[in-house]
């Protein structure tokens, strides 16, 4: 596999997102959920003991020990967690450099000790997944230290580690569907009932029903292929296959996007499907180029059978989906009919054959990893950086090898003999790390609910238990013309409880009981769950005197013969009724309180003037009168602008750079000019000196030539002077 530096940059951006998302979500139902006044309150879960700090961490890992240290009751402890999880993923969001494994380890721990607490309303497969995800940022985030190597050549070991985690998610999602041997799903009938019966649809959802059937069922198909089938080829050594594999994952979860209110899940699930991708095809997405190198023949021998080897997988994967789901076309009808042409027992042979190989393909996926990283490592020049490399690489590659080992225990629970082989040290270390969620089981949509209609219940409010009126939800199905609305990335959980209190009694749901007695009370953070806009509240004057509730079955209203469009978006049928008539001091409302542990009085609210209590009372207030979608979009909305000013800011930086470099350059080029001429000038002025020696010396040379020319006249006169005074003085004797 390619570099990806990239994918892991997008990946920790996003599930910076997906945590902002939570926190915030969850902040703002905190007071109704599990205030001292909430629903189910946070502090019967924290009861006073005379244990010490440390053997309360180890029963319950959360930091809510620490708030009466802080002057801080449950609630308080709880919202400041959360807000401090919102603003600090906020942050992490817009900063790049906040991206950092120990930011990561501080967003796991808060929500995590949120988590320990949260009870029904956070026990949700998505929250799981958010907390092994968190998990593996920490691995996969860089430690950014100013004496840290920018080059961490062991990332694509732990990276691998998010790719496991979709593998896992996505397979054991497909294979649930029909151990569970729910009726829908093997006769692929299932989105026949799904758009209308999940808990919160969309407006999109009523027309996504109207689709013809064979539609329907050719969809389930699709839906089985990419979720069984198609991870196996995310860990092949074709490039090409984990691009296709990548962009159908994607288009499944937006489609459920499309459809369904699924708050952060389908988000976080396509942040691990950037696992997938690589250096070069982010840049194909950025429209960068990629520096192209000439191909040798054997290179283009080997892209040639890979070019075979993926045809012949997508032709292959499409004769198995033709020949197990028996496809057939219709042309008179324009239809594609289709079945499931195997068994129960088939099927659970299949998973026989197939668990094992599925362990084995992840095992040498990441020893591939592994020593690939390892031959990195060993190619860095110096010898102490070699060293830090190679150090890094086996601390992070023996971490990856445990997170894989204990993912093993929950990976394996739908196949007895491959679970029951495992080693047992292996379901040791599941045991003991099992209360931290560092890996868990998942499978979604195991059974098709709601098939003979849609189970919701009405909670309704008397002041004279003659006059009876409803009490509407913001977000959850009631109102039979209200549309079905766009919630996510907020996750509703009271509504969402409400969805699984509809199909069972009341007593599977004892929360239930102390929502209508807080109802009664009139506790106005709990209203605040039902309706922001207090005044949309029916009781918002005075609580009602007496409050019911009854269970219907909805099912979403069919289109007119004429093709146009019904006046409402519902239609509804009175079924029995949910929960006896009760009013403050029911001798069966008590009873259910004090049968399921609610009855314990609330301590006394003391107003706190300590500055902290009051700045999240305050911050809690202000944020509560925004609708919760908007103001997490609002947050969303901020941090890419910064981003987005980041980046521009970034691209400016370059050009000025430049043009800096440009005018010292400019600079540099006049200065050499400058002292060229310089230089040309001392020459100049060099050649001049010794061209006047020169012509000096020639003088000097003429002046002393004459000079000795003159002497020698001098000589040659005074030698014939002297030889005419010997001729005189000779002729004399004579």
């Amino acid at each position: 596999m390619g570099d990806t530096r990239l994918p892991r940059h997008m990946f920790l951006w996003c599930l910076s997102a997906v945590y902002m998302f939570a926190f915030a979500s969850l902040f703002v139902q905190i007071p109704g959920l599990y205030g001292n006044e909430g629903v189910l309150p946070g502090r019967l879960q924290l009861r006073v003991s005379g244990k010490s700090v440390l053997e309360q961490l180890k029963d319950s890992p959360t930091l809510l020990w620490f708030g009466p240290r802080l002057g801080l009751d449950t609630q308080q402890c709880m919202e400041l967690l959360s807000l401090t999880g919102a603003l600090l993923s906020l942050m992490t969001l817009a900063l790049p450099v906040l991206r950092d494994c120990r930011v990561f380890l501080v967003l796991w721990i808060l929500y995590l000790s949120l988590y320990q607490v949260g009870q029904v309303f956070l026990y949700f497969q998505w929250d799981n997944l958010l907390l092994e995800t968190g998990f593996l940022a920490i691995l996969i985030a860089p430690l950014k230290m100013p004496w840290s190597s920018k080059v961490r050549l062991h990332d694509g070991v732990t990276f691998w580690l998010a790719r496991w985690l979709l593998f896992r998610l996505m397979f054991v999602s497909g294979i649930v569907k029909l151990t569970s041997r729910c009726p829908t799903w093997w006769g692929l009938t299932a989105l026949t009932y799904h758009y209308e019966t999940q808990c919160i649809p969309t407006s999109l959802a009523w027309f996504a029903h109207q689709l013809p059937v064979w539609f329907q069922k050719l969809s389930v198909v699709g839906t089985f292929v990419i979720e069984i089938a198609v991870p196996f080829i995310f860990f092949s050594p074709i490039r090409r296959h984990r691009l296709a594999a990548f962009y159908m994952q994607v288009l499944l979860q937006v489609l459920i996007i499309l459809s369904g209110n699924y708050n952060f899940f389908n988000i976080l699930t396509i942040t691990l499907c950037l696992s997938l991708l690589d250096d070069q095809h982010v840049n194909f997405w950025l429209r960068r180029p990629t520096p192209k190198t000439e191909s040798t023949s054997l290179q283009t021998l080997f892209s040639g059978l890979a070019v075979m080897l993926e045809i012949g997988t997508y032709a292959l994967l499409g004769h198995w989906t033709v020949k197990y789901f028996d496809l057939q076309v219709d042309w008179e009808n324009k239809s594609v009919s289709s079945k499931t042409a195997f068994t129960y027992f088939e099927f659970n042979g299949f998973l026989k054959t197939v668990t094992v190989p599925s362990i084995w393909i992840g095992v040498l996926s990441l020893t591939w990893e592994i020593i690939s990283s390892m031959f990195k490592c060993a190619c860095v020049r110096g010898v102490l950086w070699r060293l830090w490399s190679t150090i890094q690489w086996a601390v992070m590659a023996a971490a990856t090898v445990s997170m894989f080992a204990i993912s093993l225990v929950p990976y394996t629970y739908f196949e007895y003999d491959a679970h029951s082989n495992l080693w047992p040290g292996i379901k040791t270390a599941f045991e003991l790390t099992d209360r931290y969620q560092l890996v868990n089981s998942y499978g979604l949509f195991r059974r098709m609910t709601g098939v003979g209609g849609r189970p919701e219940v009405v909670i309704e409010g008397s002041m004279d238990r003659n006059t009876w009126t409803e009490i509407e939800f913001m977000y959850k199905p009631g109102n039979m013309s209200a549309a079905p609305p766009v919630v996510a990335p907020h996750q509703p959980r009271l509504d969402w409880q409400m969805w699984f209190a509809a199909l069972g009694p009341h007593t599977q749901s004892p929360w239930f009981s102390s929502l209508l007695h807080r109802l009664l009370q009139g506790k106005r953070d709990v209203i605040r769950l039902i309706q922001t806009d207090e005044s949309q509240y029916p009781f918002s004057k005075q609580p009602p005197a007496y409050l019911r509730a009854h269970r219907y079955k909805y099912w979403f209203s069919k289109p007119k013969e004429d093709g146009s469009y019904p006046q409402r978006w519902w239609r509804r049928v009175y079924v029995e009724e949910f929960y006896p008539m009760v009013h403050l001091g029911d001798s069966y409302l008590e009873q259910m309180l004090v049968q399921h542990g609610l009855k314990d009085k609330a301590p006394p609210r003391r107003s706190s003037n300590a500055m902290l209590p009051q700045f999240l009372h305050h911050v809690g207030e202000h944020a509560r009168e925004i609708p919760a979608p908007l103001l997490l979009w609002i947050l969303f909305s901020s941090a890419v602008t910064v981003c987005l000013l980041n980046s521009l800011r970034s691209r400016a930086h370059p050009h000025q750079h430049e043009s800096l470099q440009n005018k010292h350059t400019d600079k540099q080029a006049a200065g050499r000019m400058r002292s060229d001429v310089a230089l040309e000038d001392e020459k100049k002025h060099e050649e001049d000196a010794k061209h006047d020696a020169q012509e000096d010396g020639k003088e000097q040379d003429e002046d002393a030539g004459s000079e000795e020319e003159q002497e020698g006249e001098i000589e040659e006169e005074e030698e014939v002077n002297t030889e005419e005074t010997e001729v005189d003085n000779l002729r004399k004797r004579k």
